[in-house]
């Protein structure tokens, strides 16, 4: 694999979990760490090819006993060394071909710019209408028998039926989830970390996807 390094304008990390630094001022910032990982790009898709321009990144090293042959193939052709469980696509407008086998840099995410961070949100099991949709709900009085339930759901002799897209009852989280404008407050390089300001999608030890922000 090559040493030299290819700028994207997205990568992947680690939420490691939450913390909390001062600033200049003894202001306190509650931050994210985010843990960078190697991100090699294992394949180089092309219009003529594929139908569109992408660079398939890998990430997330394992130990060999668990990388399946395919897998170690589809490697090997790119001339990465690792053994990388976890592949996604940064799609951009052109691609070269020698990025092939290299590793993404993080020169594109300075300290004080902003990103977008996507993840999956933390699963809540299952949950009623009030908690998923935040439904009011009904009187709290001991009299009532009307406290937490979504109510009526239908319609009369027509349509006869529910609509599709009904707000009820039912599974909570674990859907994928972007926050955006999250400023970069330190990238440190050596140690294996970036800070961001304050939360971001996911649970601690979820791989999460950060990319420039589109709307600053």
């Amino acid at each position: 694999m090559s040493d030299a390094k290819v700028s994207l304008p997205a990568f992947y990390g680690i939420k490691a979990g939450m913390t909390r630094i001062f600033d200049q001022n003894g202001n306190h910032v509650p931050v994210t760490v985010v843990k960078l990982i190697p991100n090699v790009i294992s394949q180089v898709k092309t219009t003529e090819k594929d139908g569109y321009c992408a660079y398939q990144v890998s990430y997330n090293e394992k130990r060999a006993s668990l990388a399946t042959s395919p897998v170690k193939g589809h490697l090997k052709k790119a001339s990465i060394e690792k053994h990388l469980s976890e592949r996604s696509e940064i799609r951009l407008e052109e691609v070269s071909v020698d990025a092939l086998g290299k590793e993404a840099s993080l020169e594109q995410f300075p300290v004080a710019t902003y990103v977008d961070v996507t993840g999956e949100s933390k699963g809540k099991g299952f949950a009623g209408v009030m908690k998923r949709w935040n439904f009011q709900g009904g009187p709290a009085a001991h009299g009532s028998h009307f406290h937490r339930r979504p109510g009526s759901i239908g319609c009369r002799a027509t349509p006869a039926r529910v609509f599709a897209e009904k707000k009820m009852p039912g599974h909570l989280g674990v859907e994928t989830s972007t926050v955006q404008n999250i400023q970069v407050v330190e990238v440190n390089i050596e140690a294996g970390y970036m800070l961001l300001k304050g939360s971001i999608p996911g649970s601690k030890n979820g791989f999460v996807r950060v990319t420039k922000a589109t709307k600053k």
